[in-house]
């Protein structure tokens, strides 16, 4: 009896904590984040005041918790609605491989036609702050979809995409210019704004240059200039597909075993 309690308790410890991460994933990277760590916060205070035996201190903080989930359900919406949509994707590899050859097919593309372009491909950390600041897109990847975004005629050339999970989340998105001082003082905005974001997330973030048609891409604050088609799916690849017992494992799993080794 007692053995089949302890299953019991393991087990619902289990769905609860799958649950939590579930949820953690569905806001990660976004504001809501920082207003449910900020909930969190409260519920524990509300714990430690009622161990106190602060009785108005914690009535007033109970209620303000009520009132507080109800207002993150309502003002976080369309986060939520992202999020569930993005879990019903999960732990299906549909084709990473694939997206990746997208992006590197269009990218060679818009080189030859001597096309600005700049797109972000999401890793480990979460993009949602950037993707809020231009135009939800939320398609599949593909070379023609990319090309159109970034033709000069369209009105959201301008700016960066994002790539997350095989899917354009955004286009005309404003990425943060680098602040180091040692790069050439005649390094455009948009190869800034690359080494930008490649500084504050880990994100791989591909340059084509409208002057010159050359293709770069920006890893970790680092630039790599004048990579040709077949080196730049092999180096997308090398990122985004490492080889784990000889099998390539989709992202999400990848993710989950990032975090438990952390």
């Amino acid at each position: 009896m007692y053995l089949f309690l302890s299953w019991e308790i393991f087990l619902e410890i289990l769905i609860l904590w799958v649950a939590f991460y579930m949820v953690y994933l569905l806001i990660k990277g976004t504001a809501a984040e920082q207003v449910l760590k900020g909930l969190i916060i409260i519920a524990f205070v509300i714990i430690l005041t009622k161990s106190l035996n602060l009785v108005i201190i914690n009535w007033l903080l109970t209620r303000l918790l009520a009132i507080s989930v109800l207002a993150f359900l309502i003002i976080f919406q369309p986060e939520l609605r992202r999020g569930l949509a993005r879990i019903g994707r999960m732990g299906v590899f549909t084709g990473e491989i694939e997206a990746l050859k997208e992006v590197a097919k269009a990218a060679t593309i818009l080189a030859k036609k001597k096309t600005g372009a700049l797109i972000a491909m999401e890793r480990e950390v979460g993009l949602r702050r950037y993707v809020e600041s231009g135009v939800s897109v939320d398609s599949k990847v593909t070379s023609e979809l990319i090309n159109t975004i970034f033709a000069t005629a369209s009105p959201l050339h301008d700016g960066g995409i994002i790539v997350s999970e095989q899917r354009v989340e955004a286009a005309a998105c404003l990425f943060p210019l680098t602040q180091n001082p040692n790069i050439p003082k005649t390094m455009g905005t948009r190869h800034r704004a690359a080494l930008g974001l490649s500084e504050e997330t880990d994100a791989v973030v591909i340059t084509v240059s409208e002057e010159t048609g050359g293709i770069s891409i920006s890893v970790g604050g680092k630039m790599t200039h004048d990579i040709d088609h077949k080196s730049l799916e092999k180096m997308l690849e090398k990122i985004y597909m490492p080889r784990i017992k000889g099998e390539k494992m989709p992202l999400i799993l990848r993710k989950l075993l990032a975090k438990r080794k952390g």
